[in-house]
């Protein structure tokens, strides 16, 4: 029976909610042939004797929905006083106090609860109503036993499974950022190293200029050498121009001895002797012929 529109959309909205934040305990299965193919899953309650049991609650929804509440029933086997043997289901939710407002998500929860607090008034089960009353040990376990057999998969639904792998996700991917983390730290570290080396060269490589600096000092001490090796001496004042100039061409070496400089010096002064008394003897020459 198909829906309208607006109820369709209300559907549609409530399971994908459902599916993505569903209750604790409570989760939905659809079919992929027919949208409004719902079933809901219950687990059993800890601490009753429906626990480590699934229940499968199956929807019907009218053309009155939302007016009118959808039709559930158990599909999975149970003893409980509001549940008959066809798996009808006895609240009040679903009847007389159905408001508008509810949906799948409110109805679930009511029968979870109504498998926490069963109500013996007004008990669709006879059998199960009167051993609650009169004999609680016998009525949980003849209710343990009922789920045992038909309530309790090998396997648990997947639909609990799914839920569980994808709230683990953020976990995997919180580990796989902290690993990447961890993998870049070496990284940088390797880059130092990279800046560090050049710095580490050039210090080895610190000798070389100093080498070619005192090369090059020493190449300029040496050409200071070398042109201070050849000096000329002073040309003595008592000396004529004559002397003066052949005293210019006289050089002294630096490297010489003391004794060398010393006949050296002598000789220069000796040369300057002569020249002048040459030069006093032409000038009373000249005197005397006139």
């Amino acid at each position: 029976m198909s829906l309208p529109a607006v109820a369709m959309r209300r559907v549609m909205r409530e399971l994908t909610e459902l599916k993505m934040n569903p209750p604790e305990g409570i989760r939905i299965q659809m079919s992929d042939e027919d949208m409004l193919d719902v079933t809901g899953i219950i687990q059993g309650p800890e601490g009753t004797p429906y626990a480590g049991g699934y229940f499968r609650v199956k929807f019907k929804f009218t053309e009155e929905f939302p007016a009118a509440p959808p039709k559930c029933w158990f599909a999975t086997k149970i003893f409980h006083p509001n549940v008959s043997n066809t798996g009808e289901i006895c609240v009040n939710t679903l009847k007389k106090d159905w408001k508008s407002t509810y949906g799948i998500e409110h109805i679930l929860v009511t029968v979870k609860c109504l498998l926490i607090y069963p109500n013996p008034e007004s008990a669709l089960d006879e059998e199960a109503g009167k051993l609650l009353l009169e004999n609680y040990s016998s009525y949980c376990s003849r209710a343990k036993l009922i789920t045992s057999v038909h309530a309790t998969p090998r396997v648990r639904p997947v639909e609990f499974d799914t839920l569980a792998s994808s709230s683990s996700t953020p976990d995997v991917s919180s580990s796989a950022s902290s690993s990447k983390t961890a993998i870049a730290l070496p990284a940088s570290t390797s880059s130092t190293s990279t800046f560090t080396l050049p710095i580490v060269t050039r210090k080895s490589a610190s000798p070389a200029p100093s080498a070619k600096l005192s090369s090059s000092r020493s190449g300029e001490k040496e050409g200071v050498t070398s042109l201070g090796k050849e000096r000329h001496v002073s040309p003595s004042p008592l000396g004529t121009a004559d002397a003066n100039v052949g005293g210019l061409g006289a050089t002294v070496a630096v490297g010489a001895s003391p004794a060398t400089a010393v006949a050296g010096t002598k000789a220069i002064k000796r040369a300057a002797t002569g020249g002048a008394a040459t030069g006093a003897e032409k000038r009373k020459k000249a005197l005397k012929r006139l």
